[in-house]
């Protein structure tokens, strides 16, 4: 499976233009996290892209996302730290690879710079920078469903706030037309 193919799955699963959005936003972040660390981007990017698959369809029952999402993949033969990735931005695999850890913390830093960018008046991602951010982070009502927790622990990559903040702000900046910032 190549990302147009990830991506084409993606959107016939979930039809909520926020969470196809949201998706294209973590699978942004994964493929610059990838360059960042000379991985294959194209994987980092499909996880990214699948990694609320099944969202929609298990939102009632959270012990079950990822799960089907395996179950749906299996035909697909993917590399399994593609499907390792998906269940560890979930809690539901160890993030014992770089990878599963890009996506722990790139899954809520997207919804976390979205916030910081529909606060702006223009509501827009380009003048949002990690100054900004960092003192957004400190506030404890803004953006609460986006794990501050999740979100440092980029540090087990070896990436300061700091730099993982510039690294998705970049990545996001990129593609603002299609995420409508």
């Amino acid at each position: 499976m190549n990302f147009e193919q990830a991506k084409n799955l993606t959107f016939s699963k979930l039809t909520n233009p926020n969470l196809q959005k949201h998706c294209l936003a973590v699978s942004q972040v994964m493929r610059h996290l990838a360059k960042r660390f000379n991985q294959d981007e194209e994987k980092w990017a499909i996880a990214g892209m699948l990694h609320d698959l099944d969202y929609q369809e298990t939102q009632s029952q959270p012990e079950k996302h990822t799960l089907l999402t395996g179950e749906w993949l299996s035909a697909y033969n993917l590399d399994p730290e593609i499907l390792s990735a998906i269940k560890a931005h979930a809690g539901k695999a160890e993030r014992n690879s770089l990878i599963n850890q890009a996506i722990w913390c790139a899954d809520p830093v997207t919804g976390f710079l979205v916030a910081c960018a529909l606060i702006r008046p223009d509501k827009k991602i380009e003048p949002v920078d990690v100054q900004f951010a960092l003192k957004r982070m400190k506030e404890k009502r803004f953006a609460q469903g986006a794990s501050r927790e999740q979100i440092q622990a980029c540090s087990e990559m070896g990436l300061s706030l700091e730099e993982f903040l510039e690294i998705s702000l970049s990545a996001m900046k990129e593609i603002k037309a299609e995420l409508g910032l």
